[in-house]
Parts: structure tokens; sequence; C-alpha cells
């Protein structure tokens, strides 16, 4: 149902309840929304030949400095896969994190113009294979989860278990259909 702001009156303190809970677990916990700005680069499937190249080139490596250890057990391949390309986790704007499919266009439905990712809705914001990506609060201040929850799974949403859900949206024309993608 659909109303006007300027209808209401007055405000709630409070949400009202559902007047029927099946399960606690299914109801949304108070949390704080606090984003941030990250680089991220495009999953190497994207990327040109002479790009993807360019990855497994150790000199190109070796001016990185800390940030890549050569004697770390990763491939600079599985280094820029991990800790650099497509931030995991809730975003705006961003690169897709393909996963299930090899990298393929977005072409909008009305008029071809290749979509571009608008809004990721992911089931976990990082993992074991992407601490890289693990907010700075959170590695001083771990935020307490519920029995049972998964790291770094604070909102609790679970899409096709365990995948993400990015919208594409025409850059031509909001009034176009958006596209829907789950990886």
């Amino acid at each position: 149902m659909f109303r006007s702001s300027t209808t209401v009156t007055d405000v709630l303190d409070a949400p009202p309840e559902p007047p029927v809970i099946q399960f606690e677990s299914h109801l949304p916990q108070p949390c704080l929304l606090a984003p941030e700005q990250v680089t991220e680069y495009p999953n190497p499937m994207e990327l040109s030949k002479e790009l993807q190249e360019q990855l497994g080139d150790m000199s190109r490596w070796e001016t990185v400095g800390s940030a890549w250890d050569s004697g770390d057990a990763m491939t600079p391949q599985e280094f820029y896969f991990s800790k650099l390309c497509h931030a995991p986790g809730w975003k705006t704007g961003g690169w897709t994190r393909w996963g299930l499919t090899d990298p393929m266009p977005r072409p909008c439905p009305e008029c071809g113009t290749e979509a571009t990712p608008l809004l990721t809705i992911a089931c976990a914001e990082w993992d074991s294979s992407s601490e890289s990506w693990t907010p700075e609060e959170e590695r001083t201040y771990p935020t307490p989860l519920l029995l049972g929850t998964p790291p770094a799974n604070f909102t609790l949403i679970d899409i096709a278990s365990g995948y993400d859900l990015q919208l594409h949206v025409c850059p031509a024309s909001p009034d176009h259909p958006h596209i829907e993608l789950v990886q």
C-alpha cells in the first residue's frame, strides 16, 4: 500500500508488532548502517587479455610494496581475485561478483544499453577468503553475533542459500526496467 507523506500526521515511536510472529529469528534486529567508500576492481575475466597477462607479471607486483608478499602462498592472480576485485557485501554501484556464471553482457531490455550495477544485496559482508574487506572497526571491535549466525552476516538475510542479489539499471533512463542477477 502506498501513501503520501503529507497524510502522515503522527509519527510512531516504535513500529507496530506483526500480528503473528512464527519465528523470533524472522524479526529484523536493530542495527547501525555505517557505509564506507572502498575501491574495487573488476573480475579478472572482465579484463582485456593484455591486463590479464599483466596480472601474472611478478615484476609489476614487486612495486606494490608490503600489500603483496611474494613469499605468500598466493599467486598474483589469486591475490588480485581475493583481495582487490569485487568487494563482497551490500553495496551501491561497484562491480559484479560473478560466480555462478562467467561475466556476460547485461543489456537493457528496452534500449540495449549496457546496464550498470546499482545495488548488491548480499548474504554476508565478508568471509575468511576476503579478510582484506573487513571494516577497520570490525577488526578493532568485533560485533557480537547471535548464536548460530555466520560471521559477517549481520543482516541475517539469505538469498538463494548464500548468494548475492544484484540489481542493474539502464544508465540511459531510470524509467527502463531493471535487471536482477543472482550470483
